[in-house]
């Protein structure tokens, strides 16, 4: 794992000459309002984005992230945890405005940077919000599904587990 000062230089298909400087612990110091239910780790072994999401970036991440991670060649549904498509292509992120400042792959690699200790705090402030935001798929999901249903609007439990919030609600 990275220290606090250590700097990380990425060098994927989407950043070139990128690097950024651990400011906090990896898992700590999170700002108040930001309390996500899993860790990347965990978002990564129970299955998310189709097993497609890291997969070039990796050197960046800690390697034990990986061990027990759903991944994949190609983009496969069934290695989702819910086992439904659920992504959608990078062109309709940017398009909506949902990238923003040096995390070309959206909210999930800015998530995975933040725990690993970056902190740039207008975009940490950004980020934040809209993962608050992404609750009400929480209350929509209680107001219309029993108990236990796990099965009830997996495209929603789906996108819920994506943004680290508990898809089991």
């Amino acid at each position: 794992m990275f220290q606090i000062g250590d700097t990380i230089n990425v060098r994927d298909r989407m950043q070139r000459s990128y690097s950024y400087q651990i400011d906090a612990p990896a898992g700590c110091d999170f700002a108040a309002d930001f309390q996500p239910h899993f860790t990347p780790k965990e978002m990564l072994e129970m299955g998310i984005f189709e097993g497609k999401y890291c997969n070039d970036c990796q050197p960046e991440l800690p390697a034990d992230w990986f061990d027990t991670a759903k991944t994949g060649k190609v983009a496969d549904p069934a290695l989702n945890y819910f086992q439904i498509k659920s992504r959608q292509p990078l062109a309709v992120w940017r398009e909506k405005g949902w990238i923003r400042g040096p995390d070309p792959r959206g909210w999930f690699q800015w998530y995975c940077r933040y725990f690993l200790g970056r902190r740039l705090f207008e975009i940490d402030d950004w980020q934040i919000k809209r993962w608050r935001s992404f609750r009400r798929h929480a209350a929509q999901v209680r107001a219309n599904c029993d108990p236990g249903d796990w099965m009830c609007r997996p495209r929603q439990r789906q996108a819920l587990l994506q943004w680290a919030h508990d898809p089991f609600v």
